[in-house]
């Protein structure tokens, strides 16, 4: 059982969380993205007002997350949420899909500094070739980079949340500072132009079909901003900041991905550039605009922004799992607090034993299980939003009417987000292996909540 005598510290100040809030929002994906989604699927204009609505209505839902924090400003974040409005059984399906969509984020960025040796450093990590999984060539020399990470980074967070703020917020600050250079570099540069900006939506597809193909994937692009919440039982100030800081970090987070997608596009003709078949074309893009000093800065930008997600989301998964065990939903053993750090020690062991896994299975695979968790953090916009009417009615004299209408609207765009995720046609319609992997984790938590409600009744 947890000592009770020890808790978690409030050691982490405004700064600090919005950096653990940006850092986890802004990962690899922002900076790959350009050539592989967005301008194949909305072009320039349609994937600034795509993210544009996408941040809107996270905002949106960000302010119900902000009520609820002034209600609950414990760690669990959505589940304490649910637990305490819908109950028991309601808060376990929200902690263990929101889990699982935490907890694939971190070995994604840590599997993600191999590929940016590729895209930086010719490969130079493609070294102790092992075999191939679902067309992955997996090497043990990035196997050894990702594991490394992610027990350095696991030392670090049990170390004390001090410690993994002031990193967060050093490599948040430094990923901002580079995004401002290259936009600054673009604009002055004379190989960039307006001109080849255009076409604005991709040829053959209308404008509202390219900005729906990226406001579906808001819930995967901004997950993240959700780990305040998560760390909300650790604030040195009021959890009535936590509403302004969570809008910052969103906004700071649609600025970045729009900005390195028209970065992208502005140094040639968008659609030439994707022809050309460049392997990456944020990257080509960056050294046309200030030689191998763009690519300096971009890799700095990668850098951190793989970084950031990795200290942001064991933070924000070990939070969880130390509520939920805390709550009697997982093992007491989760529950479990260094006595001299006052973190979840073993919580984060936990993470980084499952995350270390995760790089001999090839990307590919993990992408396939990330992409299938994007529905976990749409459950989790959804019960918070649901939980913020339900705390609303009970407590009529918070008299929020605007809030209150928020709520509905957030329930409703989670609901969206999932529809977009599992009806066939739809524009981020699940692959089959998602599908499949979508399958075992819900038959797993089937499982896991029968024989832990049977154990509790013995």
């Amino acid at each position: 059982m947890e000592n009770n005598n020890v808790k978690l510290e409030r050691k982490l100040n405004p700064l600090n969380v919005w950096s653990l809030a940006l850092g986890s929002i802004i990962g690899w994906g922002a900076f790959v993205m350009p050539g592989t989604t967005f301008l194949p699927k909305a072009g320039t204009l349609g994937t600034a007002i795509g993210m544009a609505i996408g941040a809107l209505v996270m905002i949106i839902i960000a302010m119900n997350y902000g009520y609820m924090v002034q209600k609950y400003p414990v760690a669990g974040g959505e589940y304490t949420f649910t637990k305490n409005t819908y109950g028991r059984r309601h808060a376990y399906v929200c902690g263990w899909f929101l889990g699982l969509s935490y907890l694939a984020i971190v070995p994604l960025n840590a599997t993600a500094l191999g590929l940016v040796s590729r895209k930086l450093l010719g490969g130079v990590l493609e070294v102790g070739y092992l075999y191939t999984v679902a067309g992955w060539d997996v090497y043990a020399g990035e196997v050894i980079l990702a594991s490394a990470a992610l027990i350095l980074f696991a030392i670090l967070s049990i170390k004390g949340i001090s410690v993994a703020g002031w990193l967060q917020t050093f490599i948040a600050l430094a990923l901002v500072a580079s995004v401002f250079v290259l936009v600054i570099a673009a604009v002055m540069s004379p190989h960039t132009s307006a001109a080849n900006l255009k076409p604005v939506y991709p040829e053959g597809k209308s404008s509202i079909a390219a900005i729906i193909a990226v406001v579906a994937v808001a819930p995967w692009a901004f997950v993240g901003f959700d780990s305040i919440p998560q760390a909300a039982e650790e604030f040195n100030f009021s959890p009535k900041k936590a509403n302004g800081i969570m809008i910052i970090a969103i906004l700071f987070g649609g600025f970045v991905y729009v900005a390195i997608n028209t970065i992208t596009a502005s140094v040639m003709p968008w659609e030439e550039m994707l022809e050309a078949g460049y392997d990456w074309p944020a990257g080509e893009a960056a050294e046309i605009m200030m030689g191998k000093a763009g690519l300096v800065f971009l890799g700095i930008a990668l850098i951190c922004a793989v970084l950031s997600g990795i200290i942001g989301f064991y933070m924000a998964t070990s939070r969880l799992l130390y509520s939920m065990a805390r709550e009697g939903a997982l093992p007491q053993w989760f529950a479990k607090l260094d006595e001299r750090t006052k973190t979840p020690k073993n919580a984060i062991l936990f993470v980084m034993l499952i995350s270390l896994t995760a790089p001999w299975f090839g990307r590919e695979v993990l992408c396939w299980v990330v992409d299938m968790s994007s529905i976990g953090a749409a459950i989790g916009y959804g019960y918070t939003s649901l939980a913020t009417y339900k705390t609303l009615k009970q407590n009529p004299e918070d008299r929020r009417p605007v809030l209150k209408v928020m709520s509905l609207i957030g329930a409703i765009f989670a609901i969206i987000f999932v529809i977009l995720l599992v009806v066939p046609g739809m524009p981020s319609y699940l692959a089959v292996q998602s599908r499949v992997c979508l399958v075992i984790w819900i038959l797993l938590g089937v499982i896991f909540y029968f024989a832990t409600r049977n154990k509790e009744k013995r």
